[in-house]
């Protein structure tokens, strides 16, 4: 990509950042708020259940239920938009989307999320945060009479997302070694397995079984500005002082930052964003394990 503004030919790097949703965006897991809400008892019990007999592709439970079970057979549309309204989002999700835009001169990252999860809960969730042409989720068809859910369309789920990425990539005119994405559980193991093939960078969000021996990196944290630093360290080789430097500009605090395999975030608002002097060193706690 080349950026040409004020007369100035000046090269640009494109990255990929692609992101699960369920508990990798957000606190909850689209079924159970979608379950709650329409008064639908025993969801894990049916995850597991399918889970048991491989009936489905992980991630892709939820919209067979929809589909197939006669408690989930009275979703509509309106249901996937109210449940949308109700998932809790992890920390600073909209500022994480926000910073992409202008995280570093000469870089740029286009930010997509890849999820078997309805597509309208995953927009509802995110609206205002990431354009809706962004979000690629399940999609249904719906009966045009009584609006009931007659089909999938389409589902983002296991190896389906890598059709969906590499759809994205190919959109976007940029090689494999510039995608990074982020996950948090097995039904990411296909998509980071196919990253990792050719040299993108893959982030795990949780320690579930598997996915961190998969992923690159590792990063626990109840912020989504977390994922950030991976990044930060890996894409743009920043070290650990430019990154403190860094999200002290966005009012944050890296307070506790546990470096092993894992690293292990606590940020904080801080009290008032301080003038940053990038020459001088920035005087702040760390914990190392």
């Amino acid at each position: 990509m080349v950026d040409r503004t004020k007369g100035v030919v000046k090269m640009v790097q494109q990255y990929l950042l692609a992101s699960d949703f369920d508990q990798t965006l957000s606190f909850n897991d689209s079924g159970v708020v979608l379950a709650e809400l329409i008064g639908v008892h025993g969801f894990h019990d049916k995850v597991r259940g399918l889970a048991q007999i491989n009936l489905v592709q992980q991630g892709a439970e939820l919209s067979y239920l929809i589909l197939h079970d006669p408690e989930f057979r009275r979703v509509r549309r309106e249901h996937l938009v109210e449940a949308g309204k109700l998932i809790r989002l992890k920390h600073d999700v909209k500022l994480f989307a926000r910073t992409l835009d202008t995280l570093a001169d000469g870089y740029k990252f286009d930010f997509h999320v890849i999820s078997a999860a309805p597509q309208e809960i995953i927009q509802s969730a995110l609206e205002d945060i990431v354009p809706p042409e962004n979000i690629h989720g399940t999609k249904f068809y719906y009966e045009p009479g009584n609006g009931e859910v007659k089909a999938i369309v389409r589902a983002s789920a296991g190896w389906g997302k890598v059709t969906v990425l590499e759809e994205i990539r190919a959109q976007l005119g940029i090689s494999h070694d510039h995608i990074v994405y982020m996950g948090d559980g097995s039904s990411d193991l296909p998509v980071m397995m196919h990253v990792n093939q050719y040299d993108g960078l893959t982030i795990a969000v949780s320690e579930a079984e598997y996915i961190t021996r998969i992923a690159r990196r590792t990063v626990l944290s109840d912020n989504a500005m977390s994922v950030l630093v991976p990044v930060l360290e890996e894409v743009l080789r920043w070290d650990s002082s430019k990154i403190r430097r860094y999200f002290a500009t966005q009012g944050l605090m890296l307070r506790e930052w546990g470096k092993t395999r894992t690293d292990l975030l606590t940020i904080e608002e801080s009290p008032e964003v301080p003038a940053i002097d990038e020459a001088a060193p920035v005087q702040a706690p760390i914990t190392t394990h």
